[in-house]
């Protein structure tokens, strides 16, 4: 291979173009301004990409909701390791059931302070794409609409005027929080704006047509300034540009859709390489930029486990893999996708009565950062793409090129071009269940070359992905092709760095520019560095090995450049980052937060998991390291970097204590004759908003929202005032997944009746409603009065993913008849919510009402128990204990709390931890044995309270394991914590009496 002096230059060129990069990432987000300079930032977009201030930025974002972690203090942990990881944005709902209690309120406060999640991702450099429904699914209760709006009158998701009312006064509300820290505005950085989410069902009508419209006048009225775009349920071609009247000339509009293919299957051609037509281009828009606003960060379970066979969410991560991160998402990325978000990247969890139907409690989604807040086997490949995506803006524009193939007909390729720096991408994905190896011709400035020279092959694993470049820059020596990926770069005074990487074992070819022989060196692996005068290159031959450093000297530079060949387990531990004063390239830690380089210190803040070494490469020369505000020794190395002298400590030991010391209190008074129900609501309304129809005969509506009880559990009492000839009780129910009711006549109990559990097939997922007959005990019959009393366990409202107003089904009794005779009932839910925890944390059980769940209730006279404990009687009983915390204060202790029991003994436990309902055990269905119990909510260096709402049905044995306090991640560093200050109990205040 000969390279001309005219292939020189035009190289040289492609390298100046790519090296003009400054010392921090160009695509590295800015940091809000002030005042005349806030004023110059734009946010724009054409074909390829969004533009920021001028400049080309692929968006590499990952989703997280603040709702589903109520601890403030832990969003920055969340978004500080997204950051460190490779991400550049961060998607977030704003769910309109967890701001707004009742109409005409929200709150914007503590733990629903969206404003401070917002500003955190931009002190955090991310950028914010902004999803605030009105409606947002999610695997929300009600898709994420209030429980007040089930009983309202309007069409919701259309143009009905009494929904517009509610929907205008929602994005009022959110929109004053959002609209400041607009990047545009210089407080932020949110630079995208959702409007709507997956709505499909009126694309072709004057009512979704003219809902849209609105939607949009309403937000840009509100002053959201930057693109707006809607999120397709699937690559459909619905609500591209154009679609429906905006009245904005200046286009400022986007497609957008979602993607989540069966992980089984071969990935989806999107764009570049997809089907013509309406759908194809870049986008079904091939004006503006290719657009995932969710592609399948993994999938969420159900109860019972059906989804992942019972594997819960380790299942989701091992169907939605490191490798089919890379075969999937870069099939994305060769489509065009240049505005990538993966839904999920941190799940959290679904406490209270958040979730929807179908889901339990954990919203962990098989996500790249667990449930607990860990760093899991996912990571690596984000940090490669999205550092890649950083640091080279070659691939921020990028076009298809002539079809190239592999010498494996294993191999499909994809072969992309950037036609203003000249570079070129080819991604090679294996789709077989066996490793393939092979050749590639590829275009360079030396024209068509067959990769790798050396012989050996080029390997791609089994059903995985990697990427190979050519006419790159590593700084101010030009790359004429790798065979391994990409992955970051910088350049400065003192040396220039890269990073190129791929899987363990990989042989890989690097070859690049050299008129003059240089010297090369190589510590901690092995490479073989060849020096070709006549073709002016230097081709270095490896195999990925962990992290090997390849240092470079000469030649044509007097600037070193340091080469880093990491595999996927080095990757692990390597932690570029960028300052304010260059960017600098960390390894060995557990995570690396935060950076600052002052004159020739570098301050570096993190988390080890365990002991670990700490080297330090940097582009500029510096001389002392500081770890989490300690001075580290280091000593210069022959690979141009600093490494510590010893090694950084590791978390400390955390010694949890046994739960003991329980108290034990038997509820449901409700169920006896006795109880004095006179303040209850009678249940007399003879109309209702619900799609639910009142069944014939029933002369009052029975549903739960329309007398106010939106969440969780409701009582129903009804009185017979002659049973003499009593037969058979007739209870018709909703309640969404995996429901229940029990009832009562005159305090014994009638039975229990409950929905199945969900099945693989998913016949039973939508099984809501059901009808429980009992017969009336020949001894309680005669004459009365005579009292009946019905639990009903309330799960989630339906989502409204039809746009068909479903969320509004009925929840509670439908209808309720006595040897087929109507009865008068009266009902009670749950008592008002208090201001820290909202509506969506407690139900309607006596325990609830009676604030028996929160700290400081005087639990002294209740009888005292050793777990496991057996109880037959149906119906709830409350276990309470407190336990002390001594975490050390450099630790980050995330713990968890686990059931373990045998699954045929059917009951239900609702958790409080400090009054908060982290979720519902429920020992016979499963998956969910453990839950985690977030800091802040948990006081790791205090007391706090732990109670235990126990639901059983009184056909057998039934009551609590011992449960036990476990270790889910431990880390020394962390973030600060703050506690999340919340009412205690307080007589008199809680609510009703009854």
């Amino acid at each position: 291979m000969e390279l001309s002096r005219r292939a020189f230059t035009t190289l040289t060129g492609a390298a100046a173009l790519t090296a003009a990069l400054p010392t921090a990432a160009r695509a590295a987000v800015p940091q809000a301004g002030s005042g005349a300079q806030a004023a110059r930032h734009t946010v724009t977009f054409d074909r390829y990409s969004l533009v920021v201030d001028g400049e080309r930025v692929p968006l590499w974002s990952g989703e997280v909701h603040p709702f589903r972690l109520p601890s403030p203090s832990l969003w920055r942990d969340v978004l500080q390791k997204m950051r460190a990881s490779g991400y550049n944005a961060v998607s977030v709902y704003a769910s309109w059931n967890y701001h707004s209690p009742a109409p005409g309120h929200y709150d914007f406060t503590g733990v629903r302070d969206l404003g401070r999640f917002l500003d955190m991702a931009a002190e955090t450099g991310l950028y914010v794409i902004a999803r605030p429904g009105p409606y947002i699914n999610g695997e929300t209760d009600a898709g994420g609409f209030p429980g007040w709006l089930t009983a309202t009158s309007g069409h919701a998701r259309t143009s009905d005027p009494d929904y517009l009312e509610y929907a205008d006064e929602w994005l009022t509300a959110v929109n004053e929080v959002i609209a400041p820290r607009q990047y545009t505005k210089g407080r932020g950085t949110v630079v995208l704006y959702q409007l709507e989410n997956e709505y499909a069902s009126y694309v072709t009508s004057a009512a979704g047509r003219d809902y849209m419209a609105h939607m949009y006048a309403k937000v840009r009225a509100d002053g959201i300034e930057v693109p707006l775009f809607h999120n397709d349920k699937g690559r459909n071609g619905y609500w591209v540009p154009g679609s429906f009247s905006t009245g904005d000339e200046n286009g400022r509009y986007l497609y957008a859709f979602d993607g989540y293919p069966s992980a089984s299957g071969n990935p989806p051609d999107w764009g570049y390489f997809g089907p013509g037509g309406a759908k194809g281009g870049s986008t079904a828009s091939p004006d503006t930029p290719g657009f995932l606003a969710e592609f399948a960060g993994g999938w969420f379970d159900c109860w019972g486990g059906a989804v992942f066979a019972g594997r819960g969410y380790e299942g989701s991560r091992a169907e939605r893999n490191a490798a089919y991160e890379r075969r999937f998402y870069l099939t994305n990325l060769a489509n065009g996708i240049k505005i990538h978000n993966v839904y999920m990247t941190f799940g959290g969890t679904s406490w209270g009565w958040l979730p929807a139907p179908v889901v339990y409690t954990s919203y962990d989604y098989g996500a790249a950062i667990d449930e607990a807040r860990n760093l899991t086997s996912k990571i690596p490949p984000m940090k490669q793409i999205g550092s890649m995506l950083e640091t080279f803006p070659d691939l921020a524009r990028l076009d298809r090129a002539e079809d190239a193939a592999a010498s494996s007909t294993s191999v499909r390729v994809y072969h992309l071009a950037d036609p203003e720096r000249g570079s070129h991408l080819y991604f090679l994905r294996n789709d077989t269940t066996g490793d393939a190896m092979c050749t590639l011709p590829v275009t360079t400035v030396a024209g068509t070359v067959t990769v790798p020279a050396a012989g050996g092959g080029l390997k791609v694993a089994a059903k995985d992905m990697k990427v190979l470049a050519t006419n790159l820059s590593l700084g101010r020596r030009a790359l004429l092709y790798t065979t391994a990926q990409p992955m970051w770069r910088a350049t400065g005074p003192v040396q220039d760095l890269a990073v190129l990487t791929g899987r363990p074992g990989d042989p890989v070819e690097i070859v690049m520019k050299s008129s003059s022989r240089p010297t090369v060196t190589t510590a901690g692996g092995n490479a073989e560095a060849v020096h070709d005068p006549d073709a002016g290159t230097l081709r270095i031959n490896a195999v990925l090995d962990g992290l090997t450093r390849v240092r470079v000297e000469g030649g044509d530079q007097e600037v070193p450049l340091t080469l880093l060949l990491a595999d996927d387990t080095a990757t692990t531990g390597l932690w570029p980052r960028t300052t304010d004063d260059g960017a600098l390239l960390v390894s060995g830690p557990a995570l690396v937060r935060e950076a600052r380089v002052d004159g020739a210190t570098v301050h570096l803040t993190g988390d080890t998991t365990a002991p670990s070494d700490l080297e330090i490469w940097s582009p500029r020369r510096i001389r002392t390291v500081v770890w989490n505000g300690r001075r580290v020794p280091v000593t210069a190395t022959g690979s141009g970097s600093l490494a510590s002298r010893g090694r950084l400590a590791g978390p400390a030991d955390v010694a949890l204590p046994a739960l003991t010391g329980w108290r034990y209190a038997p509820e449901n008074p409700e169920s006896r004759p006795e109880f004095d129900d006179g303040d209850w609501k009678v249940c007399d309304l003879t109309t209702t908003h619900s799609t639910t129809k009142v069944p014939a005969g029933q002369p009052a509506v029975l549903f739960a929202d329309d007398y106010g009880f939106h969440y969780g559990d409701v009582w129903y009492r009804a009185r017979v005032a002659d049973a003499s000839s009593a037969q058979s009780l007739a209870l018709t129910y909703q309640t969404g997944t995996l429901g229940l009711l029990m009832a009562w006549w005159d305090g014994r109990p009638l039975g229990t009746h409950r929905l199945p559990t969900p099945t693989k097939d998913q016949s039973t997922w939508s099984t809501w409603s059901g009808t429980a007959t009992f017969t009336v005990p020949a001894d309680l019959r005669g004459d009365g009065p005579h009292t009946v009393a019905v639990l009903v366990r309330r799960m989630a409202h339906e989502e409204d993913g039809g746009a068909n107003d479903a969320f509004k089904s009925a929840r509670g009794l439908t209808a309720a008849t006595l040897d087929g005779a109507p009865l008068t009932w009266r009902i009670q839910g749950a008592a008002a919510p208090d201001p820290v925890r909202g509506p969506l944390n407690t139900g309607g059980l006596y325990g609830e009402r009676e604030g028996w769940h929160l700290p400081g209730f005087p639990d002294r006279q209740w009888t005292p128990v050793t777990l496991p404990h057996t109880d037959t009687r149906q119906g709830v009983a409350w276990y309470r204990t407190d336990f002390q915390l001594s975490v050390d204060r450099g630790t980050d202790a995330s713990l968890g709390l686990t059931f373990t029991d045998d699954p045929s003994r059917a009951y239900r436990v609702q958790i409080f931890l400090n009054g908060w309902n982290l979720g519902q055990y429920v020992n016979d269905v499963g998956p969910q044995h453990t839950f985690v119990l977030p800091s802040g909510i948990l006081d790791p260096r205090g007391r706090n309270t732990l109670a235990l709402a126990v639901l059983s049905d009184g056909t057998a044995p039934a009551g609590p394991p011992q449960p036990t306090l476990t270790v889910l991640g431990l880390a020394a560093g962390g973030v600060p914590v703050e506690k999340v200050t919340s009412p205690v109990y307080t007589p008199g205040t809680i609510g009703t009496r009854h």
